[in-house]
């Protein structure tokens, strides 16, 4: 009855949109040029000094306008269309974002240059970054620049936010949709003479999300609304920027989240009435609150002559209480291994970047880094076997380690077409049981512009990744022998600018990973295994042959190999082969806009739990999203109304975990 309500409202919004159309509007291009300012004191690389390396390597970016045309509310949702990207949603309940088959550990986070990634494990959680304070999100893959440092064997996601521009804009937003869904969203900035400032915030909810009319119910999941699937968050934003002269600048930036969520359990069960050896057996956990904090400040000065110094300090802290129960009530702990565990992740530390720039000679970038990673656990566990029964048993666990790093990046551009790029970095991690570690990394890459419109690029990296506190030291898992991961990642590609106003390109990546840290099915310690490898290709094509229309399309083939001696598997679990994107929009001179994306998954395996590791195949499945916009009054007001999973696909990401089915929302915002 729910969704039968929503496709009336829907269909009804067609009706009213385009019946409005006469009311003052404002034009595609006006809504289009309406971006706000772009806060780049926290960015590690800066393109203006560095364009070489983003230029040879593959960086692509979502921007502002993207965000909205497709209403991405989280950062996850805003990077589901990139080549080379996959989202996956598994059996801890959080969106995981892989790049080129590299696992969201293996994928450096950055917020105005503040790293998120967790100090426990080197994960991130997508869905509690919002996106009302994003400029755009540059996403530099597999060969991107030394001076990020260690740990980005996939590639940089580098979230640049929005500044203040000269007087005061704002926007404030409301949202409703389908599992009793509401968000809302505000910004506000301004400048005036040698200060700027920008703040945000956004609360969201869901009770559930619901299932594909299409989910064929199993004893542990009926049909309908997806069990333990709440979800709420907070967020909270701003930065202030202060240059008293031309050379000088400062900023300051902070940001607060807060929540809690279920983990919707698996959906099948392994037992000896009902085997299904692929199956993960279901595991009641609730985050009953998450906070985090981070927060950063930054100057920069322009010498006299070519030397320009630029610094930044920077903490970061996110704890999580997290609680296993005995069954889907969620409200007892008597079985083995359920806990209540309070978690505190904690990095901070600062980075001082040295430029050189010698016009035709080319410019030299010294980055000197110093972190501290901490994690902390309490919490009790049922774990200790009394007779027949298990009894509780109290931890409390600190972690740490010390994180340094020295990078020196040169390009420089020759004849106006070859720019050429080499960089070489080292890497320590001071352990505090004395066992260190160290290693180098570095990469090399250029571009050629043959003609006018016509570009080849290629880069070569070498990158490594050190053992997470988890990897390292978590009771019953963590192994001290783990070696660092080190990875050789291989990127050539051609770009051609076509007439009225597209383009197109095509892409080749190849990385061969040794000492990949995971745990074997047949083992609860974390191993390093001897090599991985990820290769393919990505095309990608856009066009806008008109003023009012976008068009873009991308296509990733990859091929992951385990490549270990004697290793049961060939094809790696959760990588797929085909990943096929489009999306569309045309916006109308009276301010009516329709927009639209598709997403295909083809081919993507797993194995069983035990051996002999059969492998199976998940399901293809294509996704169709779709939006409508209305602006009126000259822009100030804006309504919309959209639908995820229009075809309501029942369809799978994870085995075991079904995705959303159809969700219809709408929403309305005031610009001023």
């Amino acid at each position: 009855m729910k969704k039968s309500v929503f496709g009336s409202w829907f269909l009804l919004f067609l009706v009213i949109s385009t019946g409005i159309w006469f009311l003052p509007t404002a034009t595609a291009a006006e809504v289009e040029d309406a971006t706000e300012g772009v806060y780049t004191l926290g960015e590690v690389v800066v393109t203006a000094r560095q364009d070489v390396v983003e230029t040879a390597g593959t960086v692509r970016e979502v921007t502002a306008q993207d965000i909205q045309n497709k209403d991405a509310r989280t950062l996850d949702q805003a990077l589901e269309l990139l080549p080379g990207v996959e989202i996956r949603t598994g059996a801890d309940g959080v969106p995981r974002i892989d790049i080129h088959g590299f696992r969201s550990r293996h994928v450096l986070l950055l917020l105005d240059g503040i790293p998120l990634n967790s100090t426990y494990d080197g994960q991130f959680d997508p869905a509690i970054i919002p996106t009302e304070n994003i400029a755009k999100i540059k996403v530099s893959y597999g060969t991107s620049s030394v001076l990020y440092g260690q740990g980005a064997l996939g590639g940089v996601i580098n979230i640049i936010t929005k500044k203040g521009k000269e007087g005061i804009q704002g926007m404030a937003s409301g949202e409703i949709g389908e599992g009793s869904s509401r968000l809302g969203r505000f910004n506000v900035g301004g400048a005036a003479k040698d200060v700027d400032f920008f703040v945000s915030g956004s609360m969201a909810a869901r009770d559930d999300f619901p299932l594909s009319n299409d989910f064929e119910a199993t004893p542990l999941q009926g049909g309908g609304e997806r069990n333990n699937s709440d979800n709420r968050r907070n967020n909270l934003f701003g930065n202030i920027g202060y240059s008293p002269t031309e050379e000088l600048d400062f900023g300051l930036v902070a940001s607060f989240a807060n929540g809690h969520y279920g983990k919707p359990p698996s959906t099948n069960q392994n037992t000896k009435t009902d085997p299904d050896p692929y199956a993960n057996n279901p595991k009641y956990e609730r985050v009953n609150h998450f906070q985090n904090f981070n927060t950063q400040f930054t100057t920069s000065y322009d010498f006299p002559g070519p030397v320009g110094m630029r610094g930044w300090f920077y903490y970061n802290e996110y704890d999580e209480k997290t609680t296993r129960y005995d069954d889907d009530n969620y409200n007892s702990m008597t079985e083995k291994n359920t806990y209540y565990e309070d978690g505190n992740s904690k990095n901070w530390g600062g980075t001082i970047q040295t430029a050189l720039d010698l016009s035709s000679a080319g410019s030299f970038t010294l980055a000197l880094d110093a972190q501290k990673q901490q994690y902390d656990s309490q919490g009790k566990i049922l774990d200790v076997k009394v007779g027949k029964e298990y009894e509780a048993r109290n931890f409390d666990d600190s972690w740490s380690l010390w994180l340094y790093s020295a990078s020196l990046e040169y390009d420089i551009l020759l004849f106006d077409s070859l720019g050429v790029v080499l960089g070489y970095g080292h890497y320590w991690q001071n352990r505090d049981e004395g066992d260190n570690e160290s290693k180098g990394s570095y990469m090399a890459g250029a571009y050629y512009d043959i003609i006018k419109g016509s570009r080849v690029r290629g880069a070569y990296a070498k990158k490594i990744r050190f053992p997470t506190l988890r990897q390292l030291y978590s009771v019953g898992e963590g192994n001290p022998d783990l070696k660092p991961e080190t990875s050789y990642n291989y990127e050539l590609g051609f770009e051609q600018r076509l007439p009225l106003n597209s383009r197109v390109a095509i892409d080749g990546f190849l990385s061969d990973v040794s000492d990949y840290i995971e745990k074997p099915y047949d083992d609860d310690y974390y191993h390093n295994y001897d090599k991985y490898r990820f290769q393919g290709f990505e095309i990608t094509a856009e066009t806008r042959f008109m003023e009012n229309v976008l068009l873009r399309l991308g296509y990733t083939f990859m091929d992951s190999e385990d490549k270990s001696p004697d290793s049961p598997k060939d094809e790696l679990q959760y990588r797929p082969k085909h990943k096929l994107t489009f999306e569309g929009k045309y916006t109308f001179p009276f301010g009516f806009s329709a927009y639209a994306n598709v997403i295909y998954i083809a081919d993507q395996y797993y194995y069983e739990r035990s051996e002999p590791f059969t492998k199976a195949e998940l399901d293809n499945y294509a996704i169709v999203n779709l939006k409508f916009d209305q602006t009126l009054v000259n822009g100030l007001l804006d309504v919309y109304v959209g639908a995820d999973n229009l075809f309501d696909k029942n369809y799978e990401q994870s085995y075991g975990f079904p995705a959303a089915g159809r969700i219809v929302y709408g929403g309305v915002a005031v610009n001023f």
